[in-house]
C-alpha cells in the first residue's frame, strides 16, 4: 500500500494546481480498491514502479480502466505502454469487448498517450465539478 500511495500522489499532484481541484484518483480508497483484486502493480528491479486498475463491467462488455499511474522516476520506460498491453489482454481474456477509460481534459498528455494507442473520445462530460473526457478502445 505505501508504494501504490506513493506513486498515486507522485504522479498527480501536478494536476491540482492545472485543473483547481485534487484529481479523482488521488481520492480513491485503494485499500479497498486492492481488497476487491482490481488493483493490479508492475514490480521492476525490485519495486513497484506503476500500478492499473481495472474495473469488470459485464453488463457493458468493457473493462472500465479506472486509473493508471506510473512513479514519475520510472516513466519513459515503458511501463505505462506494458500496463495498458497487458490491460488490453486481461480484457481480452475476461470476454470483454472493449476498455473505456475517462480522463480530465486538462491532462492532454494522457489524452494524446490514449489516442496513439487507439482510443477514440465518446463524449465529453461534467462530473463532481471535473470536465471529463471519455474513451474506449474496441478490442
Amino acid at each position: 500500500m505505501p508504494a501504490i500511495e506513493r506513486i498515486i500522489q507522485a504522479a498527480y499532484t501536478h494536476y491540482i494546481a492545472r485543473n483547481g481541484a485534487t484529481p479523482g484518483p488521488m481520492l480513491d480508497d485503494y485499500p479497498a480498491r486492492v481488497a476487491q483484486g482490481v488493483v493490479h502493480v508492475l514490480v521492476a528491479a525490485g519495486r513497484v514502479q506503476g500500478l492499473i486498475v481495472l474495473i469488470p463491467e459485464p453488463d457493458a462488455g468493457s473493462l472500465l480502466l479506472d486509473n493508471i499511474a506510473v512513479s514519475p522516476c520510472a516513466q519513459g520506460m515503458g511501463y505505462g505502454r506494458a500496463l495498458l498491453e497487458w490491460a488490453e489482454a486481461a480484457a481480452r481474456d475476461g470476454g470483454f469487448s472493449r476498455i473505456r477509460l475517462y480522463t480530465q481534459e486538462v491532462m492532454t498528455e494522457n489524452i494524446a498517450i490514449y489516442t496513439r494507442r487507439g482510443y477514440v473520445e465518446t463524449h465529453r462530460a461534467t462530473q463532481i465539478g471535473l470536465n471529463r473526457i471519455f474513451m474506449q478502445k474496441p478490442l
